[in-house]
């Protein structure tokens, strides 16, 4: 069982995946006999070259776009941050309006937060309770100056799913660019920019499997865009920097077996998403899942329980063998609900007594029947632990 130290269950795939072998050896040769700089004119730099001129079109084939519509990045934070300030920044004689939501991630509020000390005007929208946008507050939020919106595809600590082909339509009968955080949703459900219709969107490797520290934007051709990391011209001149061409190799490799891999993948965590959800609802009093009516992507569960401080029973579960979260791994430390929570509105121990629980390849039927197993002694021994937390504890179904 879990917990002797032989053996844990790893349900925080939101947070992060371990790399795959097949990408482990697409990256291992460019990290010594072929790890050279792809800007030198030698027949080193060249071969270094073509394997990131390789790694370009093999992502772009999987999202369904050109290769020189793809720049890679230092991760999921900084592609958000460049689409975001890029191309606000590019359009600010013109358009000073963005519009976005509540509860996207913090790499795209703190980067609103800098386009508002430049001067521009920000709409948030607020979202309802299963953390969805309602479209017709959306759509007159739109004005004739607004630059850009941007909202994320799936989000990283509900699940819940934005309906972007939409959305971005909208956008655009009023001129604005469309940005989309989709570092959650590849491996899980289609995502192809043309079918999207977005102009912008961000992924990050090691959402599916691939190296951290790399990332990806993709540009529509024609949408100006002002570079954030200045220096060289590497990137067609919007990402300054020697590329890291191992974890770009990684980076293209993994994303090719997640779009190859994706519906059945798909459809088994689901799957094990709606046993693991269905059954704790029935063995655990006082449980709430949190968007369980919207659309969501296959992998992340966040369970609300009443009476229960989320960092304290982290902390059990990790004694336990289990490794989850409480939300986003980028807030990790936080006493504080998230965001994200808060937004939904609902009872306080809604937001302080919500887990997330997220699956992938290291999840299998035995893991999440093991976790099912444990959960309810668990939870029972926090709840016994600290009485007094369990306040409107039965405001759960309401």
């Amino acid at each position: 069982m879990p917990g002797n130290g032989t053996h844990r269950i790893y349900a925080d795939h939101a947070a992060t995946t371990p790399v795959r072998d097949d990408v482990l050896a697409a990256m291992l040769p460019h990290f010594t006999q072929a790890g050279f700089n792809p800007s030198s004119i030698h027949a080193e730099g060249r071969r270094a070259k073509a394997a990131l001129d390789d790694a370009r079109e093999l992502a772009a084939r999987a999202l369904g776009a050109a290769p020189r519509e793809l720049v890679f990045t230092g991760g999921g934070s900084e592609s958000i941050n460049l689409a975001i300030l890029g191309s606000a920044r590019a359009r600010r004689s013109e358009r000073r309006h963005v519009v976005s939501a509540a509860t996207e991630h913090h790499a795209v509020l703190h980067a609103l937060d800098v386009l508002r000390d430049e001067g521009f005007d920000v709409s948030i929208l607020p979202v309802d309770a299963d953390g969805s946008v309602d479209i017709a507050e959306y759509s007159a939020a739109l004005r004739d100056d607004t630059a850009l919106v941007t909202l994320m595809l799936a989000n990283n600590e509900l699940g819940t799913i934005h309906p972007i082909r939409e959305l971005a339509a909208l956008a655009h009968t009023r001129g604005a660019l469309f940005h989309t955080d989709a570092i959650q949703a590849v491996g899980r459900m289609p995502v192809d920019v043309r079918d999207l219709g977005v102009d912008l969107l961000s992924l990050a490797a090691h959402k599916f499997y691939g190296p951290k520290g790399v990332g990806l934007l993709y540009v529509r051709e024609g949408t100006a865009l002002v570079p954030i990391v200045v220096g060289g011209g590497q990137e067609a001149g919007l990402r300054a920097g020697t590329e890291n061409v191992a974890g770009i190799a990684g980076l293209a490799c993994a994303l090719e077996l997640a779009v190859a891999e994706r519906d059945l993948e798909a459809k088994r965590l689901t799957s094990l998403r709606e046993h693991f959800e269905t059954t704790l609802l029935e063995s655990v009093e006082d449980v709430r899942v949190n968007a369980q009516a919207a659309p969501r992507v296959a992998h992340i569960s966040s369970v609300a329980f009443a009476g229960i401080d989320a960092p304290t029973l982290l902390v059990r579960l990790d004694l336990d063998g289990i490794a989850a979260s409480a939300g986003s791994a980028c807030a990790a430390g936080a006493t504080e609900p998230s965001h994200v929570l808060r937004a939904l509105g609902g009872p306080e121990w809604l937001g302080r007594g919500t887990i997330r629980f997220s699956f992938g390849r290291l999840t299998g039927r035995q893991e999440v029947n093991d976790l099912l197993a444990m959960l309810p002694r668990i939870i029972q021994s926090v709840r016994d632990s600290a009485p007094a937390v369990r306040v409107q504890q039965r405001e759960v179904g309401r």
